[in-house]
């Protein structure tokens, strides 16, 4: 389940570059009420990637937006509640994560869902009753 954050140069500290994503990933494993389970915690990655501020931008200018998208299949954070947990808690993160002065309204999180059927590892394609078992099967 990857999850990519952009950010401009000089927004997320040194520290920050590096935990975010872990943390990020521990939130979104939490979120999921998957804390433990190998499977589900395997197939939870991401990227980060720092620009130079000049190629960030929100409302047509150019802003120091720090933008986490997530990208789930279609069973992903189910409900409202499990998602405005995982929005919260990343939300925080990225406060905490950020140089002194970054606004709360700079930091965008955003979830994606696949239809079903619409993810895979490798080549084999996963229904959402497929992820569910194989979580499931990695809980015993």
């Amino acid at each position: 389940m990857p999850i990519t954050v952009t950010a401009p140069e000089g927004v997320l500290t040194g520290a920050g570059e590096h935990e975010i994503l872990p943390r990020l990933s521990a939130a979104l494993i939490e979120a999921s009420g998957a804390t433990g389970n190998s499977f589900f915690s395997a197939i939870v990655g991401g990227t980060v990637h720092i620009l130079p501020s000049r190629h960030i931008y929100a409302g047509g200018t150019n802003r120091p937006v720090v933008m986490v998208e997530l990208k789930l299949p279609n069973i992903g954070l189910g409900s409202i509640e499990a998602r405005q947990a995982f929005i919260t808690t990343a939300a925080g993160i990225v406060a905490e994560l950020c140089a002194p002065g970054h606004k709360p309204e700079n930091t965008w999180i955003n979830i994606v869902n696949a239809p079903d059927g619409g993810w895979g590892i490798g080549d084999r394609q996963f229904t959402g009753d497929a992820l569910i078992a194989a979580a499931t099967a990695a809980a015993h």
